[in-house]
């Protein structure tokens, strides 16, 4: 079993999304093991990204990101990072396949919705980025 992040962005938590996006991760078979509803500030926002500080887009992912809550979650199962990629789809939703959340749910290529950990080194640095109290793996 192996741990990834789960992210609901500030768009799906504005229109109320929250609860269809778990839906979806618990039909998919990733089990919840932890979750916290948070409104970073800019400061926490750019830390978060700042990966992605020399891109064109940091300016304005940090503003999207610190404009209402978010809600972060620790999603555990077999190969979590890869299955939980797949269930949000593409970035880009005009490029995401039917059925998935970003298709399905996502208002634009920056309010995307929903953020996942690309690897297992990753998805370590964001879940104790968020201070998630986890219980211990079993």
């Amino acid at each position: 079993m192996d741990r990834t992040l789960m992210m609901i962005k500030p768009d799906a938590v504005r229109r109320n999304l929250v609860g269809e996006v778990l839906r979806r991760v618990e039909n998919a078979g990733l089990k919840i093991v932890g979750l916290r509803m948070v409104h970073l500030s800019i400061e926490d926002a750019q830390e978060f990204y700042r990966v992605h500080a020399e891109r064109p887009f940091y300016a304005s992912l940090c503003k999207y990101m610190s404009s209402g809550p978010i809600v972060a979650g620790v999603l555990e199962g077999e190969d979590s990072v890869r299955r939980w990629r797949e269930l949000m789809g593409a970035t880009n939703p005009a490029e995401a396949a039917p059925g998935t959340i970003r298709k399905d749910l996502a208002v634009s290529l920056e309010e995307n919705s929903v953020h996942g950990s690309d690897a297992r080194e990753t998805a370590d640095q964001e879940i104790r980025f968020f201070d998630l109290k986890l219980p211990l793996r079993g």
